[in-house]
């Protein structure tokens, strides 16, 4: 029997990589899917408002595909691999009592009895039994092994020798947090630089600047000049390719890039804030600082005073991304957090391009004060905010091609510099000093207005958006929900079901063969032992060999349903998830982390009830019910005896189920808010790196992680006490049979040969339902996971965003009306953000909403696109409601360029042509001519089939934002919206992409455009300008009116020209 060992021992190193392999390839096909739910449901609005939905399904299934049949693929290798370990348990039985009846017929051996030859068969098969039953649970082993591949090579992946950020994690600086000796002057010496994802394109090309200590140094040039890229480089984000970066003399790469980043602080034009307080936030910066040093940083950045007046004051929660305060206070935040730092170093990277005249004065002071006494670098596309700088660098494709003060760039004739503050010029000042008295006023009204705000959301008023679930999914079985679902696969279920049954007879027929193989050992004669036996012992290879096919069919059918069904559910959750309203995304539990977590974790768990592991169940029922009636065939008692440990079994299956569903729902919790943190910081990638929070967002994940540690910790005591009974019944059972049997047998009520066949049968059972029993585990988890995707499935949404049903208006003008238009977002049910709103735009109108921030602005737009419906009032296009508009029809009819533009992972040509179909490439190529970014993405080795990354991330800011107004233009829409639509470009191409749009109007004057802006001076031309405060329209006219009334606009106008 020997002879088996090697060949199981090398069957089982081959399969295990076999399977291993297989697992890698599953998790690596569903990883490509993970990353477009991601993308999309990070960037849910961009999707929305392009109708990209149906896009991005077919490329979210296409994944799906290729991941079922890697699955697939994986339940074949383990069915061959259980049902070979199950065939050579019968051979084992086979080689052994044949061997055994030969040395007992023919060799000297005559002594051996057939005791001893069970004892050495027995223990032998079964210790290949227990291999064989650890079949399930080797499955969970391979599956780990295949998931630890991709964790360990990221583990071990090289990094740069010169950027290892491995060793920040390391590194304590707690005890030595700056470095002392740094003074600030700054130096790239002949720098050239390509960003590694685009090595044919030159950032830097032998860039030669210098940046001296407490001085300001500007830089300055169109986008796409390289000067982010020197931001970049300077946080040591990458190595130049060529040339050194220096400070003070020495090379950057001298110092240790912890140490280094807590010497610099960088403030940016999208400040990028945490779902946690204000003071966290701003101690980010330094996690060592007191609070006394909190405050003090805040004062400096302006900000203390607007803090104070909230009601938690310090402890206020700013909300995911800083939600719950203006662009203004974010900025403010973001700079008392550089300031904490007390850093040598200032990067200003845009810091008020985005902002209202209102907060850019009061962040510029705050700037202005924090740039004295250290080396300041400012990026900057509205020059006005940098002509106090000591020194000015003009930049083009990558290097230096003017330099000076802004007195002397000025004087240069024709000079680029020169052309820039031209374009830029803007209406000249009126009144200055009454602009700066209402500014003032208009201060403290905005700080009233943050305040209530946060005092109302203070009390919690919010409404539960997914309390409507129509139906509860506890009504109804969730296992036969699933078998619905999972029934275009009913021959295969119809099959594995067959081999199942048949495999249920396992039991009873191995219990036959080997009562009627002991009853030869003992009535033969030692000369006709080893003829019968041999015969008996054929049979053994023969069923080892049919049940092996069996396990096999059992193992694939159920496979490719268990497959298809979790591709199904993940599939139809992907498309439940784009029907839901903007809203149900707006809660913190229905983070793009936590959606990615359901789709991943949750919908493999339910494999766990419908694929490979339920055929061991089916399995396990068939070879129990069979093995009763089997039983109560030859002697009801006996059997009644293994009935009762069958009944005390499952009540521990049970128990098991119920205590790993609570448990699965509790952990889920925790998982989700690790995986909105992962997916926060990794978004933010950058902003933990510039801060140095690498250890503190990895204690924060390991306290999450240690949590439900705990949690699994302290029910793993219960499921021991279960897991001893499911071991101790086997032992109890046998010998409450074997004492029962043999009063039978004394008394005569029972022959011999049937104690055995019980028997066997009872300690075969038994095994099995440990099996099963330890599997109760992945069930109870598979119920929770099954139950959260129904309250999903059974969900209706307020705003449906992939009803076909509504009116498609044939002849569409663009005609709107706000008609006492009340609104508050359900999530912020008690903040008024339009009260009773009136506002009529007619077709063809140029229109622009101007205010200080929270005003209203873009809540319009959003409402235009209807990702919420009105709290009160109407909102009409061309006379009709917007609710009785098919949806679909009606943002094909708008086009959205927002501040942020949001740009997925796709090429160029993908993304402009994003949500459109049979669109040539001569229609893009003319979107992005006008756009003016046509000649840039020639210059790019691969042209339109260029990768943009995710989020836009090869790409600068107006790059970013002139692919987006293609995006838009190719659409030809009938409403524009325009929210801050240019102001992230440079002076150049602001002027080239303001005319494309005005040309845009001019091609269709028909075409209704909506314009958000702060910058009033691009906002002259519109037809009619309305000032929005707290919600409703306070003024209302031309550019000329409003000026001659001397009110809001007269105000807002005189301050941005003061600011400049």
């Amino acid at each position: 029997m020997s002879c088996t060992i090697p060949i199981v021992v090398v069957s089982s190193l081959i399969f295990a990589k076999v399977i291993t392999k297989e697992t890698e390839a599953q998790l690596s096909t569903y990883s490509k899917a993970g990353q477009i739910a991601q993308e999309v449901f990070s960037s849910l609005r961009t999707v929305l408002s392009f109708n990209g939905s149906k896009c991005q399904q077919k490329q979210y299934e296409k994944e799906l595909k290729l991941n079922e049949w890697c699955t697939v693929r994986k339940g074949a290798a383990f069915g061959a691999f259980n049902g070979w370990l199950f065939f050579i348990n019968f051979l084992v039985y086979s080689i052994g009592f044949t061997f055994g009846s030969i040395l007992m017929s023919y060799g000297n051996h005559r002594t051996l009895t057939i005791s001893e030859i069970l004892v050495i068969v027995n223990m032998f098969a079964q210790a290949l039994g227990y291999l064989n039953n650890i079949g399930p649970f080797f499955q969970s082993i391979s599956e780990a092994q295949g998931a630890a591949v991709s964790v360990f090579r990221l583990i071990d992946e090289v990094h740069d020798e010169n950027i290892n950020e491995r060793e920040i994690l390391q590194e304590n600086i707690s005890n030595d947090r700056f470095i002392s000796n740094i003074n600030g002057d700054i130096e790239f010496d002949n720098v050239s630089f390509s960003y590694p994802s685009r090595e044919n394109a030159t950032a830097l090309n032998n860039l030669k600047l210098i940046a001296r200590a407490n001085q300001t140094t500007a830089l300055v040039g169109s986008s796409g000049c390289g000067k982010s890229t020197c931001v970049s480089l300077l946080l040591r984000y990458y190595e130049p390719s060529s040339g050194t970066i220096m400070i003070d003399g020495q090379s950057i790469t001298n110092h240790k890039i912890k140490q280094f980043r807590q010497n610099i602080g960088v403030v940016s034009q999208e400040p990028i804030l945490f779902g946690i307080s204000i003071y966290e936030n701003i101690r980010f910066g330094n996690m060592n600082a007191t609070r006394e040093e909190i405050e003090q940083a805040a004062e400096q950045a302006n900000a203390h005073k607007f803090i104070m007046k909230l009601p938690n004051k310090y402890e206020t929660l700013v909300g995911e991304r800083g939600i719950q305060l203006s662009g203004g206070e974010k900025q403010r935040i973001a700079l008392a957090r550089a300031l904490i730092k007390q850093p040598s170093i200032l990067l200003l990277d845009e810091a008020t391009s985005a902002l209202d005249y209102v907060s850019e004065r009061i962040v510029q002071e705050a700037l202005d004060r924090a740039c004295k006494n250290r080396t300041t670098i400012v990026i900057a596309h509205r020059l006005t905010t940098i002509q106090n700088a000591d020194y000015i660098y003009v930049l083009d494709k990558g290097s230096v091609i003017e330099e000076g003060t802004h007195e002397t760039l000025l004087a240069k004739e024709g000079g680029k510099y020169q052309t820039m503050v031209k374009m830029q010029q803007s209406v000249k000042t009126i009144g200055t000093q009454d602009g700066l008295m209402n500014m003032a006023k208009a201060v403290a009204e905005d700080e009233e207005q943050l305040l209530e705000r946060v005092r109302l959301l203070s009390e919690n008023e919010t409404i539960d958006i997914n309390q409507r679930s129509s139906i509860s999914t506890r009504r109804k079985s969730i296992f036969v929900r699933l078998m619905k679902m999972n029934s275009p696969e009913w021959m295969f279920i119809l099959i594995g079901c067959l081999a199942c049954l048949f495999g249920g007879l396992r039991g009873p027929v191995f219990s036959i063969l080997f009562a009627k193989i002991i009853n030869e050992f003992n009535n033969c004669k030692y000369t006709d032992i080893h003829r019968r036996v041999l015969v008996t012992s054929s049979l053994f290879i023969l069923i080892g060999a049919l049940f092996m096919i069996l396990h096999f069919f059992q193992y694939v059918t159920f496979g490719i349903a268990g497959a298809k069904l979790v591709s199904r559910i993940r599939s139809k959750a992907f498309a439940c998830f784009l029907r839901q309203e903007v809203a149900y995304f707006d809660r913190p539990e229905n983070s793009s982390g936590a959606i990615c977590n359901q789709l991943s974790s949750n919908a493999a768990a339910i494999e766990d009830m419908a694929g490979t592991r339920l055929g061991v169940i089916c399995e396990t029922l068939s070879l129990s019910v069979f093995g009763c009636l089997f039983g109560f065939f030859y002697n009801w008692e006996l059997t009644i005896i293994i009935a009762i440990a069958f009944v005390i079994i499952l009540i521990g299956v049970i128990i098991d189920i119920r205590l790993s569903s609570w448990l699965k729902t509790q952990s889920d919790l925790i998982y989700s808010q690790a995986s909105t943190l992962a997916v926060e910081v990794i978004t933010n990638m950058r902003t933990v790196k510039q801060l140095s929070m690498e250890n503190e967002v990895l204690r924060q994940y390991s306290n999450m992680i240690d949590q439900i540690l705990i949690m699994f910790w302290r029910s793993e005591a219960l499921f021991a006490m279960v897991c001893g009974l499911y071991w101790s019944m086997s032992p109890l059972t046998l010998g409450l049979l074997y004492w029962r049997a043999l009063i039978l047998v004394e008394n005569n009520e029972l022959d011999m040969s049937d104690v055995v066949m019980i028997s066997a049968f009872g300690m075969f059972a038994l095994e099995l339902l440990k099996v099963v029993g330890m599997l109760g585990k992945r069930i109870g988890a598979s119920f929770a996971a099954a139950h959260a995707f129904f309250d999903l499935f059974d969900r209706i949404p307020t705003i449906d965003n992939e009803s076909n049903k509504g009116q498609e208006l044939t002849n569409f003008s663009g005609e709107t009306e706000f008609n006492q238009v009340k609104f508050m977002y359900p999530t912020r049910s008690a903040v008024l953000v339009l009260n009773k709103l009136q506002l009529s735009i007619k077709s063809g109108q140029r229109i622009a909403l101007v205010g200080a921030s929270g005003c209203g602005k873009s809540t319009i737009v959003h409402l235009l696109e209807r990702f919420y419906n009105v709290t009160h009032g109407q909102l009409i296009l061309d006379g009709v409601d917007i609710r009785q508009l098919n949806l679909q029809w009606l943002r094909s009819r708008l086009g959205v360029v927002s501040q942020e533009p949001v740009l997925l992972d796709l090429t160029i040509a993908e993304n402009i042509s994003y949500g459109l179909e049979n669109i040539s490439i001569d229609e893009i190529i003319l979107a992005a001519t006008k756009a003016n970014i046509h000649e840039f993405i020639q210059q790019l080795p691969l042209g339109y089939e260029t990768k943009v990354g995710v989020k836009g991330s090869f790409l600068s800011g107006g790059e970013k934002q002139r692919i987006a107004i293609a995006r838009v233009l190719i659409r030809r829409p009938k409403i524009l919206l325009l929210d801050e639509a240019t102001s992230a470009m440079d002076p150049y191409n602001e002027q080239i992409v303001q005319e494309t749009l005005d040309q845009a109007q001019i091609e269709d004057p028909s075409r209704t455009s909506i314009i958000i802006a702060h910058r009033l001076s691009t906002i002259r031309s519109c037809d009619l300008i309305h000032v929005l405060e707290m919600g409703r329209i306070v003024e209302s006219g031309t550019h000329t009116e409003l000026i001659q009334k001397g009110g809001i606009y007269y105000t807002m106008l005189n301050t941005q020209n003061n600011v400049q």
